[in-house]
């Protein structure tokens, strides 16, 4: 086993045991931060949680028009497989995306897939398993978040790790695909990496 595979072993049980606990603390800090930092025009990139993710869905009644969901486009192993953002409201339909992710429905061909543009985005929030002091994150592996910010124009969207502070950590391994992240987002509230 590879030693970020034992990571995300380790630290998947990790955030599921500081979870309760962690949640509300983490969605008030959200609350507080995020929009702030969502220009306005611009949409806040969020996340369908899944089991042990922070849910930060409360997010909607702060910003109800400029919230987008993340879908990817396809199966991975698709080489059509990406990750792209979609506009967002609470009741809008929501469709298995290519890794069974709840996500917005892509429009018909003839009016493109309804994908914002980076340009469209103020901020991206990413859930992660942990984060080291650098803003290197530790994803489930997929590599759709570093693949997407490696572009440059969405490297320029700021992005946040979302997790609970029992989460962070000195420094992970790193790989040379792995794109840092602008910062985090905790119990403690918003943390710049050094």
């Amino acid at each position: 086993m590879s030693a970020k595979a034992s990571l995300r072993q380790q630290f998947r049980a990790r955030r599921l045991a500081l979870l309760p606990e962690a949640q509300p603390a983490i969605e008030a800090q959200a609350r507080r931060h995020c929009p702030a930092l969502v220009p306005p025009g611009r949409h806040l990139g969020l996340y369908w949680p899944l089991a042990g993710e922070v849910d930060l869905r409360s997010l909607q009644a702060l910003l109800p028009n400029q919230l987008a969901l993340p879908a990817i486009t396809a199966a991975p192993g698709d080489p059509a497989a990406r990750l792209v953002y979609r506009p967002w409201r609470s009741g809008d339909a929501l469709e298995p995306d290519g890794c069974g992710i709840p996500a917005p429905a892509a429009r018909s061909a003839a009016h493109g897939d309804g994908a914002l543009a980076a340009e469209q985005l103020g901020l991206l929030l990413i859930p992660a398993l942990a984060c080291d002091a650098a803003g290197i994150r530790l994803g489930y592996g997929g590599g759709w978040y570093d693949r997407l910010r490696a572009e440059p124009t969405w490297a320029q969207v700021p992005a946040l790790a979302v997790l609970p502070r029992g989460c962070r950590v000195e420094r992970l391994p790193r790989d040379p695909w792995d794109v840092p992240l602008h910062g985090w987002i905790d119990e403690d509230g918003l943390g710049l990496p050094s």
